[in-house]
Order: C-alpha cells, then structure tokens, then sequence
C-alpha cells in the first residue's frame, strides 16, 4: 500500500512546493494565482461554504451521470439490436462530440429556466458518448456461440439480454462512466455558470471577479478532489460487478 502511494505523493509534494516558491518570489502575482498557503487558508476558513456548494455540484453530477448511464445502456442495446439505427445513429453520435457545449448551454437554459434540469442535461450530454461506445463495445464482445445457445435453449429476447448481454454490458458503462466523470465536474461548472445560484461553479465566477483567487482555487481543489473519490468508487463498482461474472471457458 505504502508502495504504491508515495510516488503520487512525491510528486504532490515537490509539485506544491515549486508552486509555493514561484508565488511567493513574484514568479505571479498572486491575484491571478493563489499559492497552495493561501487556497489551504481558503479551504479551511471557507469550508462550510465550500460544502455546502459542494453538496449542490454532486447532486448535479450524479443525477446526470446516472442519467447518462441509462440512457448510454438502452441506446446501445437498441444499436447492437439492429443494424439500421448503427448505421443512422453512430455516425451522428461521434460527430456530436465536436458540437461545443458552450454554444448549447444558454439553449438548455432557454428552454427549461435555470432550475436543475438544464444542468443534468448538459452533463449528462458530457457523459453519454463514452458510456454508449464502452457499452456497446461490450455487446459486440459477447461471444456469437453464446447467443446461439440462447437460441437453442428457446431462451427469450429479455431471458438472452439478461443472461448475457447484460453481464457484458454493465462492467463496460461502468468503465466509460470513469471515463465520463473525470470532465463530468467540468460540465457541472459550465452548467452553473450559464445560470445559477449556487453550486461549484457559481462560487467560482463569483469569487473571481471579486479577486478572491483563493477562493476560486479552493472550489477547484474541492471539484478534484470529489472527481478523484467518484472515479475511483466507480472503478469498485466495476471490480464488483466483475467478480460476480463467471469465467469464460
């Protein structure tokens, strides 16, 4: 265990330490970057309200990410399913992900106001495409002899889906869902920035204007150090999921 964690820390460690000397020896000003001093201040004089927008940004994230989930499954379930919506759909999915979510932010706001959902879309929208390409890859490397029993058994669509498909398919979303959540916290921000009252993100374009550059920073730390905790407790999730899965002969 000590192994395996001092090298990370080694490099937090040396990596802070250069950051802190090239604040305080003028290498910046400090209004456009805080020392690593300063944002430790921040994030203990501020720590309620850090918390307490922290609670707002993970109910956003994890509502969103959910609903990326379920809706990465069911779409590619429906594409392994048939061969005409792949050859309609998949193309427009890839080529969706150079639309910048910038540009369709203020739409969402426009049309559902500035309460939860237009937030939930748009992370989820952030989350959907690694979720469907993992998952459906996962329906693909299902083995075509194992569909064939099915078959022969008289095994129902449902009972085949259940039995084998499924199996495949979760631990695959779950890995491009730990993909999705690493800038799942990055579209939370964009999402609370297009119109919001609290939040992560809010805090941040609150506290930069006011050059409370500390401030801004803590809210960062706080974002990466909730994206670190989500990604690592999908990732047991997937170990789960995949000890319960019963070895191919």
């Amino acid at each position: 265990m000590i192994r395996r964690l001092w090298p990370p820390l080694l490099v937090v460690v040396v990596g802070l330490a250069a950051w802190q000397l090239y604040v305080e020896t003028g290498g910046v000003d400090d209004l456009v970057l805080a020392s690593p001093s300063q944002i430790a201040t921040a994030l203990w004089d501020d720590r309620s309200l850090l918390l307490d927008n922290l609670w707002v940004t993970a109910q956003e994230v994890g509502f969103g990410v959910l609903i990326a989930l379920v809706a990465g499954l069911v779409l590619a379930v429906a594409i392994d399913s048939f061969d005409v919506l792949r050859r309609a759909l998949y193309p427009l999915l890839v080529g969706s992900q150079a639309v910048p979510l910038v540009i369709l932010a203020p739409l969402l706001v426009y049309w559902f106001g500035f309460g939860i959902l237009p937030k939930l879309l748009i992370i989820a929208l952030i989350c959907f495409f690694p979720v469907v390409v993992t998952t459906f890859d996962g329906l693909r490397a299902v083995d075509p002899d194992l569909r064939k029993l099915m078959r022969t058994l008289d095994a129902g669509r449902w009972q085949a889906f259940r039995l084998t498909e499924l199996p495949a398919a979760l631990p695959a979303a779950l890995s491009g869902t730990r993909i999705a959540v690493a800038i799942a916290v990055i579209g939370a921000v964009l999402a609370e920035q297009s119109g919001s009252t609290s939040g992560l993100g809010h805090l941040m374009l609150q506290a930069i204007p006011n050059l409370d550059t500390p401030r801004a920073y803590a809210a960062v730390v706080v974002m990466a150090l909730f994206a670190i905790v989500l990604f690592y407790a999908l990732g047991v999730a997937e170990r789960r999921l995949l000890s319960y899965r019963p070895e191919s002969s």
